[in-house]
């Protein structure tokens, strides 16, 4: 039996649109089981998912994140992706992870922005400027084609190099944005909730561990707050195990995740400000990877 072997030559089968419906198709599926294995050494983090959806599939993601890669000009985070077959568990397809990863983050927050988001929303702010926001650019626009561009990082240079404008007053950013994406490393909170404004939508992505969040217990408080899963983030992810901790938020204020009725993970208001956390568990990668071997195969079809 062969093995498809699928790089980044499949990027032009994909289209966001095209992801959404598989997420959302994915999510109608018996809900995944999912396990997580991470290991450290200093900054460096070597982490093992693995996801299993009945109907779909199995797959296996191992993830390196290597902060100080960039002095070496080499990518902070690298891996590999292996898709097992759904009836024999036969390995499938290995797929490029790097592509995996693009288009599952993106597509994950794409999701909540498109269900949480103003339907007017046309001002977007990107804090941070690595490849997750690059990739937010293509991903917004796909779904809001009148969206405006503004990029905040702490490394200028990084900002001008995508070509977009560039802020230097973060709370000033905040204030004006309708869409704000948070995409960085950060261990203490970049966002302040007194800097809200009402009818905001807030797509975080950055944070990760139990050690990372990008916003203050007070944003937290203030919004009503959304999860891709419960599973992958409440106990798991610093930006909500801290607000938790300090009381300033219970789990019960978490309104739905991507496997609840999609008329709950809505905007009820023009007014209120809405958070949804990018946890980007293994389950992510196994619809996303499982959506670019299905467009991968087509391909080959014809």
């Amino acid at each position: 039996m062969s093995i498809d072997i699928i790089g980044p030559e499949a990027e032009p089968l994909l289209t966001w649109a095209g992801l959404i419906a598989a997420l959302e198709a994915g999510h109608r599926l018996p809900r995944a089981q999912i396990k997580d294995m991470f290991l450290y050494r200093g900054t460096d983090t070597l982490l093992n998912r693995a996801a299993w959806i009945d109907g779909l599939g199995q797959l296996v993601k191992v993830a390196t994140v290597f902060p100080g890669n960039a002095a070496h000009r080499l990518p902070s985070v690298n891996g590999a992706v292996t898709l097992y077959d759904d009836q024999t568990g036969v390995l499938q397809a290995l797929v490029d992870f790097h592509l995996v990863t693009k288009w599952k983050t993106a597509g994950d927050s794409l999701l909540s922005a498109t269900r949480l988001a103003r339907k007017d929303a046309r001002r977007i702010l990107l804090v941070g400027a690595g490849a997750v926001a690059r990739s937010m650019v293509s991903a917004y626009a796909s779904a809001f084609p009148e969206a405006r561009f503004t990029v905040w990082s702490r490394n200028e240079a990084t900002a001008q190099a995508m070509g977009l404008p560039v802020s230097d007053d973060l709370q000033r950013a905040v204030a004006q944005a309708d869409i704000i994406c948070t995409a960085t490393m950060a261990k203490e909170p970049l966002i302040k909730g007194a800097w809200l404004q009402p009818g905001q939508h807030l797509d975080l992505i950055g944070a990760y561990t139990p050690a990372m969040r990008e916003v203050d217990d007070a944003a937290m408080a203030r919004a009503r707050l959304f999860v891709d899963s419960r599973a992958t983030t409440l106990h798991h992810i610093g930006e909500l195990m801290m607000p938790l901790a300090s009381g300033a938020i219970t789990g019960s204020d978490v309104i739905a995740d991507f496997y609840d009725d999609p008329a709950s993970f809505a905007r009820l208001s023009d007014d209120e400000i809405t958070i949804a956390k990018n946890g980007g568990g293994a389950h992510l990668d196994l619809m996303t990877a499982d959506y670019i071997a299905k467009a991968w195969a087509v391909r080959d079809a014809c």
